[in-house]
């Protein structure tokens, strides 16, 4: 063991290297001698392999160093033709809505502060206003996300006292999340009603009683029951809960304010369709078929609303400022009757296959050989449309799928795509404009290294 270790530098040694020198500069002392220190120990303890040189060390060191200490998340390529890919960051941001959010970052802003007033105002108030008149709620409210939504109502509502939820509709929602685990964390109590398949307003019914504080319905947003099934409108719920006088809390997931049929795709609840039903509180996220920031947004009855905003709860799961104003920007792309040609999720979906061929063939044409075009299929993702695909052209490229992937991870801008019938596939719906050259540099570069 010693004769092995005698040829293992010491950490000025490693220091003095060129590289390290310049890590040194651009860090600090301290930390590049932690991360040699680490480097130098781990080789002490590999007992069965050999004392790398000098050199390799330094290396092992920067690319440590690299891994630790570069900014994220870092910006990704996503060549997947998955549009709200929730490893990827699910929806990109608007131009509007980066700009607000640049606005809100750069200095001061009227956060919580009433300019018309001059004294303290509310950090909620004007984001609230856009997603009433969006969805015709009588008043909103916005949390960090929906899971958070949820989890604030029911605590708000129904603490110690019984939530009916149809047995179908006790899912997880990601992440290992389930919808029963969210419900105990608020203090009321689960009873799940009817069958898997099957449930029925009469199994509501028989399950109200002293005890009942609230009904729920979730959307199935993210998996979907074919064949023998039956599960209960919203509308049926809610004269129910008006019979009972009991709220109906509707999970929405997805966030859906448009109708997702004009482009081919199957029927999906809008947020506007919950509140028409007449559901007391209908919760949904931001960052999903919104296509706005992560956050988890509150709309309906008034004075729910208001419960809601004054629990203790409402301050520990409260939205930033930059998601805020993010938000707000997205709202404004509805009202403006805009999302379509700015959000760019909407963007994606609505894409022609046309569109999406001409894109395909300047891909090609961009990288040259080893590259074709093929059909395929695009998908919504994101707990969203779940089955639901979208007609579109790929650019397949020759080679060892596996080795490519591996190669367009390191690209200075990193591009992730899909392995599809052996190939590595390109789906040019969920690449933006403005990244379709580096796109083309980096597969160049990983078909030859």
């Amino acid at each position: 063991m010693t004769s092995r270790l005698r040829s293992l530098p010491s950490i000025d040694a490693v220091l003095q290297q060129e590289p390290v020198r310049q890590l040194v500069a651009a860090y600090s002392h301290e930390a590049v001698v932690a991360v040699i220190r680490r480097r130098l120990d781990a080789i002490r303890n590999s007992s069965d392999r050999p004392v790398p040189g000098i050199a390799r060390i330094v290396e092992s060191v920067c690319d440590e160093a690299s891994r630790q200490w570069t900014t994220g998340p870092r910006r990704v390529v996503n060549a997947t033709g998955v549009v709200l890919h929730t490893n990827l960051g699910r929806a990109p941001l608007s131009a509007a809505a980066l700009q607000a959010m640049h606005d809100a970052a750069t200095g001061y802003s009227d956060l919580e502060f009433d300019l018309h007033r001059g004294q303290r105002g509310s950090r909620q108030a004007h984001v609230n206003s856009l997603i009433a008149q969006v969805s015709g709620a009588e008043a909103a409210l916005v949390v960090n996300n929906n899971a958070s939504a949820v989890m604030l109502g029911l605590a708000a509502l129904a603490r110690g006292k019984e939530v009916i939820v149809s047995r179908g509709e006790a899912v997880e929602i990601g992440g290992g999340f389930r919808i029963p685990s969210v419900l105990g964390q608020s203090g009321a109590r689960l009873v799940e009603v009817g069958a898997t398949n099957r449930t029925y307003v009469s199994d509501y019914a028989s399950a109200i009683n002293e005890e009942t504080g609230a009904i729920l319905k979730v959307h199935a947003s993210n998996f979907r029951v074919t064949g023998f099934t039956h599960s209960v409108e919203a509308a049926e719920l809610v004269s129910l809960g008006n019979e009972r006088n009991l709220p109906v809390l509707h999970d929405l997931g997805s966030g859906c304010l448009l109708d997702v049929s004009c482009f081919g795709l199957a029927y999906e609840p809008t947020v506007q369709d919950s509140i028409a039903a007449g559901c007391g509180l209908s919760f949904f996220s931001g960052d999903k078929l919104l296509g706005g920031p992560q956050a988890g947004i509150i709309a309906g009855d008034k004075e729910l609303v208001r419960r809601l905003s004054e629990h203790p709860l409402a301050r520990a799961v409260r939205i930033d400022k930059l998601s805020l104003a993010a938000l707000a920007a997205t709202m404004l792309h509805y009202l403006k009757g805009e999302a379509v040609e700015e959000i760019p999720v909407w963007r994606m979906i609505a894409a022609s296959e046309s569109q999406l061929k001409e894109r395909a063939q300047a891909l090609q044409k961009a990288i040259g050989p080893g590259a074709s075009i093929v059909p395929g299929r695009s998908t919504i993702g994101g707990g969203s449309l779940p089955g639901e695909t979208l007609p579109t052209w790929l650019v397949a490229l020759d080679g060892n799928p596996d080795a490519l992937a591996a190669a367009l991870r390191q690209a200075t801008t990193p591009v992730i795509a899909r392995i599809e019938d052996g190939k590595l596939v390109l789906d040019p719906r969920t690449v933006m404009a403005e990244e379709e050259n580096a796109l083309a540099k980096a597969v160049r570069h990983a078909q030859t290294s």
